[in-house]
């Protein structure tokens, strides 16, 4: 068995594939530095993430595959699912070894992988844009913590910037510990120093702006005078509102 060990990062992937063919031994397992590798290895390897390698690999990534499934690997990345990483670089690997483009090649395992992770990240990032509520703090930021299944954040932000291009804004993966800032000009990764300023998904009351409060009991009243309880189908809800996201919404609260 041939293993290589990366940084985990997806320039550490690109890395991996392009010592994969200088020393002409292809992985068939990844694992992170400092993983436990499998009894009976036959080779291993240590990848050191170089810019230059990774570069040259997406370089020739562009030459052999179209933009969208350029970002389709980007996404199957983002997903964060065990195995991926070992389906992004046998897709890579088949790219360059094979004549034809295999973008629509669905018999091929891999491809349709790659596929099913694009669609379920996709969706996430569709989730996050429809059911993200933001609270507005003190100093008039405007705070969404988020718990989305898939890193979705990257993908997301270009869509917040169009829609709240004139508030300054922050949105927090409670999960992953980082979050991005937007000061109206540019768009920042951050994260939070004292994590104890959430309480189930939502801000400390003596964090909030003054009337931040009052709109929420507001909007929770007319909500609940909208609803007509022999129509509420919670199955239905679920269905089109994971119920993850409940928390971070206010009528649902």
């Amino acid at each position: 068995m041939n293993v290589f060990f990366y940084d985990k990062s997806f320039e550490g992937l690109l890395s991996a594939v392009f010592d994969a063919y200088a020393r002409k031994k292809f992985p068939d397992l990844l694992l992170e530095k400092g993983d436990v590798p499998p009894l009976l290895v036959e080779y291993s390897h240590e990848v050191v993430t170089c810019p230059e390698k990774t570069e040259r690999v997406w370089s020739g990534l562009r030459k052999k595959l179209p933009k969208l499934v350029l970002t389709q690997l980007t996404y199957a990345w983002l997903s964060e699912t065990a195995g991926s990483d070992e389906v992004i670089f046998r897709y890579i690997r088949k790219a360059f070894d094979k004549p034809h483009c295999i973008a629509t090649d669905f018999n091929d395992e891999d491809v349709l992988s790659l596929k099913k992770l694009t669609q379920k990240v996709s969706k996430e990032v569709q989730y996050l844009a429809m059911f993200i509520r933001f609270q507005r703090m003190a100093d008039g930021i405007y705070f969404a913590p988020v718990a989305p299944v898939y890193n979705v954040l990257p993908l997301a932000t270009g869509h917040l910037v169009d829609r709240f291009s004139d508030q300054r804004w922050i949105v927090y993966d409670e999960g992953r510990k980082y979050g991005y800032y937007y000061n109206q000009k540019t768009v920042m990764e951050m994260a939070l120093d004292d994590e104890s300023s959430l309480q189930n998904g939502r801000l400390r009351e003596d964090l909030m702006a003054g009337d931040e409060k009052l709109f929420q009991d507001l909007w929770k009243r007319y909500f609940k005078t909208l609803t007509i309880k022999e129509r509420m189908n919670r199955k239905l809800q679920r269905q089109h509102m994971p119920q993850r996201y409940w928390k971070y919404i206010t009528e649902k609260q």
